[in-house]
């Protein structure tokens, strides 16, 4: 007789599970796959209408008496999924092997909506039920905890589908998402994109709650004057999402993690989530016309190519969520060449309107969860920056990088070499076309160090190799590369948005005096 240990018990016994999940997951693909069996569904399906439009009414597929039943089959197929999510949940620590279990869970619920979604309805289709709509939303619920208790409808049972439908189709926006400290960097940046670039996009400010961002600072925002565009709009992300799983400001890494959050509660669809401190070159509406956003409906910029080999465990890791990389993945000198850091995530331009963006968006924002943030994504990687393309990425979800890597913009020196070089203390970034388009660190030579001195730079370089400081405070370089001039443009750009900026420092000094972090 052959004993098998407890241990062993476990892993058959969870092995087995698995094994009957894919076969339940490919059952349900090759269902959904038949015009015969799954008409258009109800289930989300108020993504695109308004909320009066989603109601049923006669001739709905949930309320047509003519409509006959769906498979038993099918609707089993449904049940079991959903019931294996809950099951076995990935909500419990430690959660370091499961992300990528998350994206091809993710990939499954995916493929069910956009099933239900795309088949047509017909008179001789079947209907898809309240029941079946309900397993869909407890599948999701199940792997997004953050979706639960929403304070705009707390006991509702279709979360997922609340949220998708407070989505306003074809709208679009700048999404700021800022707090007491950063105040003074939102303020330059909402006065740049208004009074210099005379961009026209809705600026919505995210906060979190009072102790975020405070009434009395709010008003001040809303004081600014605004030579273009509508006023700044304002969203509390607590009124979207219950803070039980997030823990934004009473956790140190709640800044950072509110960003996803604040692209995913915007009622915008297509959202450019902008870090306080960015400055521009050009309008951000460049970035909606940009070939990769239009191409993928998810546009990322990358960070400075720094430190290779230096973070093997953080590789490892990615290595062994990362079953399949993509063909952006297969680009990547991080995930080629092992060098350390992936995404600026200074500017992140998404089109929710895409159910796979958005189903990656869902990730990004799991792995920013208060739990999972405090015992794996913060502590492999740093804050939020590689979490867009992870969760992008293991959700089977397109997304394209800008082509090149970060580069710099700053002033002219000589290295030890004799080599002439390029150094500040930001991150530059360029469009399609090559041209300067943003940076990240505000408009302040170094904010770290001297909060009061403005100076415009001259000089950057691109696809070129990295010095990079000794600190946070120290002044980085690059080198090894062309030293290109800024033009005469960008130089007016730069010259009047600090400008403004110094204007911004005198009319809200109070607000800004010890507010400089």
């Amino acid at each position: 007789m052959v004993s098998i240990s407890p241990l062993g018990n476990v892993r058959s016994l969870r092995s087995l599970a698995v094994a009957l999940f894919v076969i339940l997951a490919l059952s349900l693909v090759w269902l959904l796959s038949s015009d015969s069996v799954f008409p258009r569904a109800a289930f989300l399906a108020g993504h695109g209408q308004s909320p009066a439009d989603s109601t049923p009414t006669s001739g709905h597929p949930l309320s047509d008496p003519s409509r006959t039943e769906q498979s038993p089959s099918s609707r089993q197929i449904l049940k079991d999924i959903a019931q294996f999510f809950i099951d076995f949940p990935l909500n419990q620590r430690p959660y370091r092997n499961k992300y990528g279990e998350l994206g091809r869970r993710t990939r499954i619920l995916r493929d069910a909506i956009a099933g239900l979604e795309s088949s047509p309805i017909t008179s001789t289709t079947t209907t898809i039920t309240t029941e079946d709509h309900l397993h869909l939303e407890q599948a999701a619920a199940s792997l997004f905890p953050f979706l639960k208790n929403q304070p705009r409808n707390s006991t509702s049972q279709t979360p997922l589908s609340d949220l998708r439908s407070s989505i306003v189709p074809g709208s679009q926006a700048v999404v700021i998402p800022t707090g007491d400290r950063t105040i003074r960097y939102a303020a330059h940046l909402i006065a740049q994109l208004r009074q210099i670039l005379d961009s026209t996009l809705p600026i919505q400010i995210v906060y979190a709650g009072d102790a975020d961002l405070s009434p009395a600072n709010r008003e001040h925002l809303a004081a600014i004057p605004l030579a273009s565009g509508p006023p700044l709009e304002f969203l509390d992300i607590y009124t979207v999402f219950d803070d039980a799983t997030l823990l934004f400001t009473s956790s140190a890494s709640g800044g950072w993690a509110v960003k996803p959050f604040a692209a995913l509660g915007s009622r915008y669809e297509k959202v450019i989530v902008l870090d306080a401190d960015a400055v521009f070159l050009q309008r951000p509406e460049a970035l909606l016309s940009h070939p990769a956003f239009l191409r993928t409906g998810a546009l990322l910029f990358h960070d400075r190519l720094l430190w290779q080999h230096a973070f093997a465990d953080r590789h490892e890791w990615w290595r062994g969520e990362i079953r399949r990389p993509s063909g952006e993945m297969e680009k990547s000198r991080v995930w080629t060449e092992d060098y350390a850091e992936e995404c600026d995530s200074g500017v992140v331009v998404l089109d929710k309107g895409r159910l796979e963006v958005f189903m990656g968006l869902l990730h990004t924002c799991w792995q920013n969860m208060f739990d999972v943030r405090d015992d794996c994504t913060y502590r492999i990687t740093y804050g939020d920056k590689e979490t867009w393309w992870m969760g992008l990425e293991m959700a089977g979800s397109g997304y394209e990088f800008s082509g090149h890597y970060g580069g710099i913009v700053g002033w002219e020196e000589t290295h030890e070499d004799g080599k002439r070089k390029v150094c500040s203390f930001v991150i530059a970034h360029v469009d399609a076309e090559d041209r300067l388009l943003w940076y990240n660190g505000g408009l302040l030579k170094n904010k770290l160090t001297d909060p009061e001195l403005y100076e415009v730079p001259a000089k950057w370089m691109i696809d070129a190799d990295w010095l990079k400081g000794g600190s946070k405070e120290a002044m980085s370089c690059m080198v090894n590369g062309e030293v290109r001039s800024l033009i005469e443009g960008e130089r007016t750009v730069l010259v009047r948005s600090i400008e403004k900026a110094r204007e911004m420092d005198v009319t809200f000094h109070n607000v800004f005096h010890n507010r400089l972090g």
